[in-house]
């Protein structure tokens, strides 16, 4: 199973032409989620291969044009393409008002459902949970009200050590119970142990989305540990007092909140405009945090 985010846009406010407004796309367990839906989404999704019809569930971090301003144009594309199948859309509470007016004045009737979830920018609650993942929404710091993401996989089941099994005969209606490490009394009292029968479960991963937000270490509690944080670093330090009056973050704070929430590696994104590559964002960054990329439009990590 493959836990995956690819880099749909990259910049912040104002597009350049190697950089797009902020968007990313998921893809954890056989789960689609889009994240953010800047202006041009769809074309990126596109140019990058990625089967749109997929995506079953949209998170809009705040209401901030560069965030969802693709948002309409992607729905109203998904309908041209004949989708039937409805579509979830977690955001900020006015956000519905917003489509469904747009999609009114200009006459479309949309072929499928779609279903919206409000948030609040307040809140730390479970927005969605199947047998697989989790998608979490915890608050972030910015002039508006603003929620940062985090996707993880649910604990995973151990491995069958097959051959060991058939040897020993037993029945497999064990095997369910000794899958999630559980150990099994037969009728006659003896003893079939988990971990003599099945292979140590391999570890559940971790995706948490920082967007805009002001340098807020209350962040940390909620991405402590995560596998890959993503953080927006739109300034760089000596830019400290634009970042605060904007309510953003510098790269070098991006990074104070990696590493003092231990995460495996930082992604840096939501570059000002102003900056023509990351080369100085990363020389900043990886001075506080060491394992640190800066991401481009189009690029894929692993998670």
């Amino acid at each position: 199973m493959n836990f995956e985010v690819t880099i749909l846009g990259s910049g912040a406010a104002l597009p350049t032409s190697y950089r797009n407004p902020t968007s990313q796309y998921v893809y954890c367990n056989d789960r689609h989620i889009l994240i953010d839906c800047g202006e041009g989404t769809q074309v990126q999704l596109r140019k990058y291969h990625i089967h749109i019809q997929k995506i079953n569930h949209i998170l809009i971090s705040h209401l901030h044009g560069d965030h969802f301003f693709g948002l309409v144009g992607l729905l109203s594309s998904l309908h041209l393409l004949g989708r039937d199948k409805g579509l979830t859309i977690y955001g900020p509470e006015e956000l519905e008002q917003i489509i469904r007016l747009q999609l009114e004045v200009g006459g479309a009737k949309l072929g499928f459902d779609l279903h919206f979830v409000p948030l609040n920018g307040k809140e730390h609650r479970l927005l969605f949970e199947d047998k697989l993942i989790e998608i979490w929404t915890f608050p972030l710091k910015h002039r508006i009200p603003t929620n940062g993401f985090l996707i993880k996989e649910k604990p995973k089941e151990r491995k069958l050590n097959a051959e060991r099994f058939e040897e020993a005969g037993l029945s497999l209606t064990l095997i369910p119970k000794l899958k999630q490490g559980l150990d099994v009394q037969l009728e006659s009292g003896e003893m079939i142990y988990a971990e003599e029968y099945t292979y140590t479960a391999k570890p559940s991963k971790s995706y948490a989305y920082c967007s805009d937000t002001i340098f807020d270490e209350r962040i940390v509690e909620y991405v402590k540990n995560v596998n890959v944080l993503y953080h927006e670093a739109t300034f760089l330090q000596d830019k400290l007092d634009r970042a605060q009056q904007t309510f953003h973050t510098t790269a070098q704070q991006a990074a104070t909140i990696a590493r003092q929430a231990e995460v495996g590696k930082l992604l840096l994104g939501h570059l000002s405009a102003r900056y023509e590559n990351g080369l100085k964002h990363l020389e900043e960054a990886t001075a506080v945090f060491e394992n640190v990329s800066v991401v481009e439009d189009g690029e894929t990590y692993l998670i």
